[in-house]
């Protein structure tokens, strides 16, 4: 018996959830458990931070217009995820289904969860802000750098009359107006 892998499908944007519920009628109405093992439409939990400073959690897809599909390939489950409703094909040349290296699935976070949520804000280089937790907290600065990888703000407080930069988090950090 062949080994199941990754592949990924093309859907119409907005109907990736649709397809996800839809293949797994499929996987239940023709008994293909075995053959079609997962479905995943990758999601991130992200924690907005609007300027006023309130935070509001989100989860957002990470590859819109995509279906994420570990299964067995062999014509069964081909036509089975081929003809849901919402899907235009799999990715791969010529839209044959290849699937996805060890590497790309890595890369890609398939089949993974996400241990922490990520921090997004309008905060920009130059803006004015005050910290809200921490050690620094009710500390005022300007932001000199925002680094989204690390989910940091550098801003520049004073301290003993000197400036001094000092990373934040984007977690604790409120922008003013």
């Amino acid at each position: 018996m062949a080994e199941a892998r990754w592949y990924v499908i093309h859907t119409y944007s907005g109907y990736e959830n649709k397809v996800k519920v839809n293949i797994e009628m499929t996987i239940e109405n023709r008994n293909l458990q075995d053959q079609i093992l997962e479905v995943s439409v990758p999601t991130e939990d992200v924690i907005e931070t609007k300027a006023n400073g309130q935070k509001k959690k989100v989860t957002r897809k990470l590859y819109a217009g995509y279906v994420f599909v570990k299964m067995i390939m062999n014509d069964d489950t081909w036509y089975a995820v081929r003809n849901i409703r919402g899907v235009t094909g799999f990715v791969g040349p010529d839209g044959k289904a290849v699937p996805l290296s060890e590497e790309e699935e890595k890369k890609m976070g398939v089949g993974q969860q996400q241990s922490e949520p990520i921090y997004v804000t309008d905060v920009n280089e130059g803006d004015r802000v005050t910290v809200t937790g921490g050690a620094w907290i009710d500390t005022q600065g300007v932001v000199k750098a925002v680094n989204a990888n690390k989910q940091t703000v550098t801003i520049i407080v004073d301290m003993f009359g000197r400036e001094t930069p000092v990373e934040i988090g984007l977690n604790e950090i409120r922008v003013e107006k």
